[in-house]
């Protein structure tokens, strides 16, 4: 027991002379300040969700009972474009929380449309979405043929007057990814407007800005008449989000079985064709003409 007694003293005399080193200070310093840090970055990530009470639209869409902040952007869309001024019956694809449905549901009870006995707004997902007065919901997959069908027969055949889609994918962080995604989700929207939206009917729908973004706006001038982007002030500055909206929809084909991807090919095949026929012309014009060989040229004759 008095060999063990001592040794402890020893240890503790020890300690305490490391503690009076230049290098323990230093050293417990550091440590220290590595701490607080430590300390306030997991205080800063607890605080977090705080970000959004500094947000007005987050706290406005609360005061007015919107599911989401999102619901304000397309109330600006509208009031930079009237895209609901004739509308009686409109599709949202990619609907969960159910913010743009409510904004749908608002506009057409202003204009007396709604309560209504007959189907007036649909709401497609592949989530489960609570529910909502005055519209009927799909749970299903807007790259499926049968969910085309299924909004059809809830309007009973008849077309719809607007579609609009704020949908995206979980975002990844690589951007070029992420834009491909987004721009398959847009493909299978356009794909629906096809089948279900009316002459002069009005598309709305949500884009990552990329370096495509003139190839997306000539493929869209092939239905519509007049295609626009913009990017409305809800939409937070650090977001890559733009909304392309599309009025004057002008169908090239009026058939349910019509397919994007198949129209889109049958116009890349039609100016190959095109361009192939004028290359024929032209070389057969050039072969009117004797080829001319610089004077000079060693690998060719001269004029004698």
């Amino acid at each position: 027991m008095k060999v063990k007694f001592i040794q402890n003293q020893i240890s503790i005399n020890i300690w305490g002379n490391l503690q009076k080193t230049n290098e323990y200070k230093e050293i417990h310093h550091i440590l220290n300040k590595y701490y607080i840090i430590y300390l306030l970055l997991i205080y800063l990530q607890k605080l977090k969700p705080l970000h959004h009470i500094q947000d007005i639209y987050y706290r406005k869409a609360k005061e007015d009972q919107f599911r989401a902040r999102s619901a304000y952007k397309l109330l600006q869309i509208d009031d930079s474009f009237q895209i609901f001024r004739q509308v009686e019956r409109a599709i949202d694809l990619c609907a969960a929380p159910g913010s743009w449905s409510q904004v749908l549901v608002k506009k057409l009870t202003e204009k007396n449309f709604l309560p209504s006995e007959s189907c007036r707004i649909v709401s497609v997902d592949l989530q489960e979405m609570a529910p909502l007065d005055h519209v009927t919901q799909i749970q299903g997959d807007i790259t499926k043929k049968a969910t085309v069908d299924e909004i059809l027969k809830k309007f009973n055949n008849q077309r719809a007057d607007i579609i609009v889609c704020d949908g995206a994918p979980d975002v990844t962080g690589f951007h070029d990814i992420d834009y491909y995604i987004q721009s398959q989700l847009i493909v299978a929207a356009l794909n629906i407007c096809l089948m279900t939206l009316r002459d002069n009917g009005i598309f709305v729908a949500k884009i990552f800005k990329g370096s495509d973004i003139k190839l997306l706006y000539s493929q869209f001038k092939l239905f519509f008449n007049q295609v626009y982007f913009m990017k409305p002030k809800s939409s937070r500055a650090s977001s890559v989000e733009y909304f392309i909206i599309c009025l004057q929809y002008t169908p090239k084909i009026q058939t349910q079985d019509f397919h994007l991807y198949t129209f889109l090919k049958e116009i890349e095949q039609a100016e190959k064709q095109k361009q192939e026929t004028i290359d024929q012309e032209i070389e057969k014009e050039q072969s009117k003409y004797y080829k001319f060989i610089t004077c000079g040229d060693l690998s060719g004759f001269d004029e004698n």
